[in-house]
This record gives C-alpha cells, sequence and structure tokens, in this order.
C-alpha cells in the first residue's frame, strides 16, 4: 500500500495534510505509530470528518521513505 505514495499526487507532513483535509483533497492518510500522540490523535478526527481511508505505518523513517525523502515523516496524504 505504500508503494501509492511514489507514484501518486501527495503531501507530507502534518500541516499540508491539514490543509489538504481542510480542502477534502486528501484520499488516503498516513500516519506514523511513533510519531507524537498529541500530533496524531487530532488528525485522526479530522480523517474521519473528511471521509479520508486511514493508514497506520509502523515508523516515521518507513513512512518518509516511503514519501522519497531522506528523513522521518509523521504523516502523508495520497491526494484525490
Amino acid at each position: 500500500m505504500l508503494e501509492e505514495l511514489k507514484t501518486s499526487k501527495k503531501v507530507v507532513g502534518i500541516k499540508q495534510l491539514r490543509r489538504a483535509l481542510k480542502e477534502r483533497t486528501a484520499r488516503t492518510v498516513y500516519l506514523a505509530l511513533d510519531a507524537d500522540p498529541q500530533l496524531l490523535e487530532p488528525l485522526r478526527a479530522e480523517c474521519l470528518s473528511a471521509g479520508a481511508e486511514l493508514v497506520e505505518v509502523p515508523t516515521m523513517q518507513e513512512l518518509g521513505r516511503a514519501c522519497s525523502i531522506d528523513v522521518g515523516a509523521a504523516a502523508a496524504a495520497v491526494l484525490r
């Protein structure tokens, strides 16, 4: 499922993800389970209200690699 992040139009990072959820352009949201829970919990609720599919990824490093960046990522989304 993470392969979709390599080939699709996406946003990476919490600020960009929040914007995409607000604009309802996020189709699938990926959250790293080892990221700060205080950051992730509000995002989970926003995903539900925006109707976006939620996928949990074990680590920030794994999510960052899937997004083709050299650092970890707490959140990312594939856009509609």
